[in-house]
């Protein structure tokens, strides 16, 4: 019978769905422990305890082993009270016999998510879901408890540039420390931030250049400009149509700035189906040559 939310008696029945199954969500402890034992009856109240405590960061299943002998035989459970933590599907750690109440909050909090990784996690899935204002919020929160956490650091810049916030992103990513721990990734936030920053972003300028390309379709270094300025513009699809453009004409124009162009800015843009597509079309194109 369950004891609470948090805390549970199993069985070999119940043990798929009570122990595996949960705790890919959060970590489960397994005791095993037998009326008869008397650590047990030390042991136990205080794991009952600290799970409620915990309040579900961390679920109890206990198992009377006299009971449930195949699942002490799996477990290859030796003596009692033994405590096992199971992570994903897997185990992860264990102890055996009674533990002092601040080495059982240490082990618990060894098996637990940081505060700042669960933050980090909920901001990775905002900003999946298109929730940059509040990916940036929960970064920005982890940040200020870790400020040095480089990691931290960069996935803020990245949700800032996705928001087209570079005078934010930029201080950011020159205050991050060197030697930086993850320069590949450094590397392409330089360059997304590069690109997004120098190129022009005024309306008359790109409708100027849109009406010398439309005159002179053959002057590939004005179709060239011309995409520069619809990237500054954020019209990224437009870009990229002109930037293939290139490619096709010419692939070898100006060192092949066609398509160098257009590999930094699928690396810029925040659009998986826009950029998927451009690389199919630009893979086909190049195919042809």
């Amino acid at each position: 019978m369950a004891k609470s939310a948090f805390v549970y008696d199993i069985s070999l029945q119940d043990f798929e769905t009570r122990v595996i199954d949960a705790s890919h969500e959060v970590p489960v402890l397994v005791d095993f422990w037998a009326p008869w034992c008397g650590p047990c009856r030390t042991l136990g109240p205080m794991l009952e305890k600290l799970a409620e405590e915990y309040g579900g960061r961390f679920l109890l299943a206990k198992v009377n082993a006299d009971e449930e002998q195949a699942l002490a035989a799996q477990f290859r459970v030796r003596s009692i009270p033994s405590v096992k933590a199971v992570i994903n599907g897997q185990l992860v750690d264990e102890f055996t016999g009674a533990q002092p109440e601040p080495a059982l909050r240490a082990f618990i909090d060894r098996l637990l998510p940081s505060p700042i990784e669960s933050l980090r996690a909920e901001a990775r899935e905002a900003r999946a879901r298109g929730e940059l204002e509040m990916a940036a919020a929960l970064l920005a929160q982890a940040l200020g408890h870790e400020p040095e956490n480089e990691a931290l650091r960069l996935d803020l810049v990245e949700v800032l540039i996705d928001q087209d916030a570079l005078e934010d992103a930029r201080p950011l990513l020159d205050g991050r420390a060197t030697p930086t721990q993850d320069e590949a990734r450094v590397a392409q936030l330089e360059e997304r931030l590069a690109l997004l920053s120098q190129a022009p972003q005024d309306a008359g300028e790109v409708a100027t250049l849109a009406a010398r390309v439309q005159a002179e379709p053959a002057d590939l270094s004005v179709r060239l400009a011309y995409a520069q300025a619809l990237v500054g513009a954020r019209r990224f699809d437009e870009a990229f149509a002109q930037l293939l453009e290139v490619v096709r004409r010419d692939r070898s124009f100006e060192d092949d700035a066609g398509r160098k162009t257009m590999v930094q800015l699928f690396g810029t843009v925040n659009d998986d189906g826009l950029v998927r597509r451009y690389r199919s079309e630009l893979a086909a194109t190049l195919n042809g040559f």
